[in-house]
């Protein structure tokens, strides 16, 4: 069984180095890109956005960061919509749900506080994570779509909740 729920304060050093494992060993993030610093410093997105885990067997297997239009984690969530970011899954717990359970949370999340959509950016070489994405009505919408940084090409993905 995979629980999820809001990480606490005391699991920021663990979920920081799972992201950037995840990122950094799947080859979307240099290790020496800032943005890996970003990823680590859960305590900040926690502040700012809120953060959740994924657990089997009392282990932190995953974890995904909520963020609303306002959030200085949102990047291009609208009002009505809620953003999430830095999905990751440990190596050792994909095939077992972990991804597509952090999704729905998400989009339970969203639905519960009214939004009328969920939105999240993705690189095209995600395609573990795409699969998610798809499998849960996630459609493209090019229109959006965005460069953080110069080569850094972003999909921009949405889900319709009404």
């Amino acid at each position: 069984m995979i629980e999820i729920r809001r990480v606490s304060p005391d699991e920021y050093d663990a979920v920081g180095a799972l992201t950037v494992d995840v990122y950094v060993g799947g080859g979307f993030v240099e290790p020496d890109d800032p943005y890996a610093e970003r990823l680590r410093d859960t305590a900040a997105r926690d502040k700012h956005a809120e953060v959740v885990v994924a657990l089997a067997d009392g282990e932190i297997v995953g974890s995904v960061t909520l963020a609303e239009p306002a959030s200085r984690f949102a990047h291009i969530a609208e009002k009505g919509e809620l953003e999430f970011r830095m999905l990751a899954v440990a190596p050792s717990a994909r095939g077992r749900g972990v991804g597509s359970a952090l999704v729905r949370h998400v989009l339970d999340t969203a639905y519960d506080r009214g939004d009328r959509a969920v939105v999240l950016s993705t690189q095209p070489d995600m395609v573990d994570a795409r699969r998610i994405y798809d499998r849960n009505g996630f459609v493209p919408v090019p229109e959006r779509d965005w460069a953080p940084v110069p080569g850094v090409e972003l999909s921009t993905l949405v889900r319709e909740l009404v």
